[in-house]
């Protein structure tokens, strides 16, 4: 069951979540679009991702021709296990 909310408390709501953008637009500053900051992050995250991917592979091989694990490799490298 929904309560119901005058026009009045609508419209006060309207112009509170209005000046919240609005003071997130000037934090960010004016000329900036959220939308391709996001985009960038994300392209940025990718990149990321797949360099970490391509390490661990090489990790992975070298843990192999050392005839050690991967773990002790992290270790010996000063890794933590978010690395």
């Amino acid at each position: 069951m929904h309560a119901k909310t005058s026009a009045k408390a609508q419209q006060a709501r309207i112009q509170a979540l209005q000046a919240e953008v609005d003071e997130l637009q000037n934090m960010l500053g004016e000329d900036e679009n959220a939308e391709q900051i996001v985009s960038r992050h994300i392209k940025l995250l990718h990149a990321y991702n797949e360099a970490k991917d391509a390490a661990q592979i090489l990790i992975g091989k070298l843990a192999a021709y050392r005839h050690t694990t991967i773990r002790q490799l992290h270790k010996d490298y000063g890794l933590t296990d978010d690395d």
